[in-house]
Order: structure tokens, then sequence, then C-alpha cells
């Protein structure tokens, strides 16, 4: 079998955890962010899960990660 490419903005976006489940971070956070109130960006900062309905697409997009 040959190997699977891995989907490059993927691989960027996002990683596995020990227990399998799919991390990513929030979007909206790179600029325009003088109207963004300071508590929407400090929330904007933590780490979220992808959705359960996506998760198999991503896993399969990053099967080496």
């Amino acid at each position: 079998m040959p190997k699977i490419k891995t989907h490059s903005g993927a691989k960027k976006r996002f990683k596995l955890t020990k227990s399998g489940r799919v991390k990513r971070s929030h979007a909206f956070t790179s600029h325009i962010l003088t109207k963004k109130t300071t508590k929407r960006k400090r929330g904007l900062r933590a780490g979220a899960y992808a959705d359960k309905t996506n998760e198999a697409t991503v896993r399969r997009m990053i099967p080496y990660k």
C-alpha cells in the first residue's frame, strides 16, 4: 500500500490528544482586534476540541499525527 498524504492545512491546525480527541484553536484571532472586547479575545486564546461530527474527517486528513 502507498503512503497516504497528510493534508497540509490540517496538519497546521489540528493536534491529537492522548485520548484520541482532536484539539483545535479558535478562529478570529489574527487581525481586526480593535473592535473585539478584551474578554472575547482572552476567550479565543484558549484551545478547544473539534466537534465529534468532524473528528473522523480530521483524523483522515492527519493519518500519521
